[in-house]
């Protein structure tokens, strides 16, 4: 098979012919159908977390099963599915505590360069996410996978193992944001834009969606916006707390930078909670001034929205046939893999929300 291989920290991605494993008894051989680039594969791409090379990313992934290994009895071949982040072993205290995406059982959820599921001639590749999704192929463990209606779009499908579970379950399970409630989203990627989508329909009366690119505050009102606010003109906070009276009952940081962090706390109302989702550089530390916690503000930490995938991706998937939920208008442009060190330019650039790489003609290439 071909997949997109990071050879170097800060250089493109490279096509490469690679081989890959017979699945074990707990795995399932999938013929990608879709993925898209995530700021996180660019974050790992430029260097920001090491991880052994050479190795292929890509975790944001929709595909078709191909082979099953001999224990897996709920997949069989020609199923759709949907690959997550957040695999899970079901056994450990934060399995059995509902926190599937904690689990932190390194035989499902196997750090790069452990797997030997990847190779380059003699050479091992390191299966990056537990999926490697920029390749033709994947061999997975059975827990990453959630099996989809046939009617869901495969194109679309992909976005919701990663951007969108992740913005709305900050949403739906994190913050668990009620009706008639106001919302500020900072930050307006595939994220920001699942946020605040997933805002709309919890029924968030006030969702203020913040960026520093008009044309994602344009996207971010299809997504369900009420308002939206340029970074670059004027304190953010203080607009907020003149639009609001006061402040916000939620906010949610998209992006992880120290300093939307710091604003999504000042600009909470008296008892709010700022959920905090983005993906930091390793050492990053925020400054709350401590006398803002006597207002009962609160601060918590999201990983992947507490997904848990069997639950959570079928309920999507739902949510986008009866048209609540927006995919169509997430997906920019659909590229082919070789295209891909395109695709990250376009990312680094903010001309995109996402871009999905697509397999064997799934979706229209624009």
């Amino acid at each position: 098979m071909r997949a997109a291989v990071l050879q170097e920290f800060g250089q493109p991605l490279v096509i490469q012919e690679m081989a890959i494993a017979a699945p074990g008894p707990d795995e399932v051989l999938l013929r990608t159908a879709a993925v898209g680039l995530c700021h996180s594969d660019l974050h790992y791409m430029q260097g920001m977390r090491k991880i052994p090379l050479p190795g292929v990313l890509g975790h944001e992934v929709s595909g078709v099963v191909e082979a099953v290994g001999e224990r897996v009895r709920d997949l069989q071949r020609g199923d759709h599915v949907v690959g997550a982040l957040s695999v899970f072993c079901g056994l450990c205290r934060q399995c059995l505590g509902g926190r599937f995406a904690l689990c932190m059982d390194t035989e499902v959820k196997q750090p790069p360069g452990k797997a030997r599921r990847l190779s380059h001639g003699a050479q091992p590749v390191s299966q990056v996410f537990n999926l490697s999704g920029f390749a033709e192929q994947m061999l997975v463990h059975r827990n990453a996978l959630v099996r989809i209606r046939k009617d869901m779009p495969l194109d679309r499908a992909a976005l919701l193992g990663c951007a969108v579970i992740t913005g709305t379950g900050a949403v739906f399970r994190n913050a668990q944001v009620p009706a008639g409630a106001s919302v500020a989203v900072v930050g307006c990627g595939g994220v920001g834009l699942a946020a605040v989508n997933g805002a709309s329909i919890a029924g968030a009366a006030r969702i203020i969606a913040i960026d520093n690119v008009p044309g994602k505050l344009e996207l971010a009102r299809r997504f369900g916006a009420t308002d939206t606010l340029l970074a670059s003109e004027g304190d953010v906070v203080a607009r907020v707390q003149e639009m609001t009276e006061g402040g916000v009952e939620f906010s949610f940081e998209c992006i992880g930078l120290p300093a939307t962090v710091e604003q999504c706390f000042r600009m909470l109302q008296p008892g709010g909670t700022a959920t905090i989702v983005g993906l930091f550089s390793p050492g990053a530390k925020a400054s709350i001034e401590g006398s803002e916690f006597f207002l009962e503000k609160k601060i918590r930490g999201s990983a992947l929205g507490s997904a848990r995938i069997r639950d959570d991706i079928p309920r999507l998937v739902e949510l986008y046939l009866q048209g609540r939920l927006n995919l169509d208008d997430m997906v920019s442009r659909r590229i082919r893999l070789e295209d891909i060190n395109d695709g990250f330019a376009a990312m680094q650039r903010g001309e995109v929300a996402r871009s999905v790489i697509v397999f064997d003609g799934v979706g229209e290439r624009a």
